[in-house]
């Protein structure tokens, strides 16, 4: 399943993981998603991967 987020578009960042002797390795930093019960509007709710920067930006309206 992919890690994208279904209301931003977000995705895993890419970088580099820096041990104590300045070896890097690449390494990912995943997002915060949840599954969530997005309102649609006019009575409809759908079940969407929302990240957690959406959520609490109040981009999205949890169905109750």
């Amino acid at each position: 399943m992919s890690q994208v987020c279904d209301c931003c578009g977000r995705g895993p960042a890419t970088g580099n993981q820096l041990s104590h002797s300045h070896r890097r390795t690449r390494r990912r930093w995943l997002l915060n998603l949840f599954s969530v019960r997005v309102d649609l509007g006019g009575g409809e709710a759908k079940r969407m991967r929302i990240c957690s920067r959406c959520l609490r930006s109040g981009k999205v309206k949890r169905a109750l």
